[in-house]
């Protein structure tokens, strides 16, 4: 025994070496991923850490991480190996932010937005009173609760679905532990809100797609030719890479930089604008940067998305999450209960429309919905369509704000619909072609 315990613990040094070795590089990454989503999930969606770790953080590398939670301070910490140590800290109004090395509260944001949510005793969707029980004789209520239940079956890890039908909530599902009020995380249907607040801008006549010279960088180089247009199709041409296996582009963004719209900024062009189709997070965080650089103070701009936007649809319970900058993370932080985010899909079904106001205009909605050319016909101004057929049973005029892991708002014009879908497993996975064909065959 003497002689086998030296082996031992060899083998285990060895071992612990060969995944130090493998994960090191990235444990910037994987604790600053950790630490930020637990703050998110309990300081702002109200989530227990402990349903966050054995959901949310339950997938390689991030399941390595170790917490600490600071409900005092408010903040949550992650360490990995007893190493790499970030934290993230809660700034109510702005969410949660990943601190610096020895930064604390007294270094974030200042400023928070001011929020005007008088009540309305309209029925929801467009009021805060309980939706009105409507039935429609040509909806199939009995295959569209299966419908439903299908979503939620067995490893499909939905958590919430949605659906509107001619301005009227038609159904709607949570998981256990989850209900109309719990707040999710949009990821990358963040972009598409970004989108909506440029074209608030545009139909204000304060912003044109055709502006060029963007930002005082570029003023001295071939930079200069890329216009708004060119962003919100992800056609700058400039240097990206959206991989989140790896540190990348988009890792180092979003969990290494105190100015997320920093990192696009200083990228080389590789192509002409307009030229190359290349999805990238960074692209948003510089139109958040773009879009600061219309104000004359940072109040101006932390007000302008709620006041013009959000608050003005009753999406009340969102929250848009800053970098340290104070810059909203246009890519990514966004939070809102399903009920809310099937709002935002609400405007877009009406062409910006939201009770007799317009919001949007409708050459908006048609450039937003208008395929950009090297997509395959599957994006159009931030928002995913449907012109390639990417779901061969769902008509083409489908187009969707889109997320991490499976967050979808579904918006149909052809069939009156909205579809909202919450998860932890996207396509593929879960199938969006079969979960959208099973709907739409209930409302015939």
């Amino acid at each position: 025994m003497k002689k086998i315990f030296p082996v031992i613990l060899v083998l285990f040094f060895l071992g612990f070496g060969v995944v130090a070795y493998i994960y090191y590089p990235r444990l910037n990454l994987i604790t600053g991923f950790a630490a930020k989503n637990m703050c998110s999930c309990v300081y702002e969606a109200g989530r227990t850490a402990q349903s966050v770790v054995s959901q949310d953080n339950d997938f390689s590398p991030v399941n390595l991480a170790e917490y600490e939670i600071n409900p005092e301070a408010r903040s949550a910490s992650s360490r990995v190996f007893g190493l790499k140590k970030r934290t993230a800290m809660y700034n109510p109004g702005l969410g949660c932010v990943l601190l610096p090395e020895d930064a604390g509260r007294d270094d974030l944001p200042e400023a928070k937005p001011r929020r005007q949510q008088p009540f309305s005793s309209l029925a929801y969707p467009y009021g805060n009173a309980e939706p009105v029980d409507t039935v429609f004789p040509e909806v199939n209520y009995q295959q569209l609760e299966l419908a439903l239940e299908n979503a939620f079956f067995g490893e499909n890890k939905t958590r919430a679905v949605v659906v509107l039908y001619k301005d009227r909530l038609l159904a709607e599902k949570y998981a256990p532990g989850f209900d109309e009020g719990t707040k999710f995380l949009g990821w990358s249907m963040t972009k598409s809100i970004t989108s909506a607040v440029l074209g608030v801008l545009a139909r204000q006549g304060r912003i044109s797609l055709s502006d060029d010279v963007l930002f005082p960088e570029w003023a001295a180089d071939e930079r200069a030719k890329i216009t708004l247009n060119h962003l919100l199709h992800m056609s700058s041409g400039l240097k990206w890479e959206e991989d989140y296996t790896k540190i990348s582009d988009v890792t180092k963004m979003l969990f290494l930089a105190d100015d997320m719209s920093e990192v696009q900024l200083h990228k080389e062009l590789l192509g002409q604008p307009g030229s190359i189709w290349n999805y990238s997070s960074g692209t948003t965080n510089l139109l958040s940067a773009y879009i600061r650089n219309q104000f004359n103070s940072h109040q101006e701009y932390f007000d302008f998305w709620y006041a013009q936007l959000i608050d003005k649809i009753g999406m009340y319970s969102m929250t848009l999450e800053t970098d340290m900058a104070g810059h909203y993370v246009g890519s990514s932080y966004s939070w809102a209960n399903a009920r809310d985010w099937a709002k935002f899909g609400l405007l877009y079904l009406n062409n910006g429309n939201w009770n007799a106001e317009q919001i949007l205009s409708q050459e908006w909605i048609d450039y937003t919905t208008r395929p950009v050319a090297g997509s395959d016909g599957l994006y159009g101004g931030h928002f995913w369509l449907n012109a390639g057929k990417i779901y061969p049973d769902v008509p083409k005029d489908l187009f969707s704000a889109n997320g991490f892991q499976g967050q979808h708002v579904f918006i149909i014009p052809s069939r009156d619909l909205v579809v909202v879908r919450f998860g932890l497993a996207e396509h593929p996975e879960f199938d969006l072609n079969v979960f959208l064909k099973q709907i739409l065959e209930a409302v015939e």
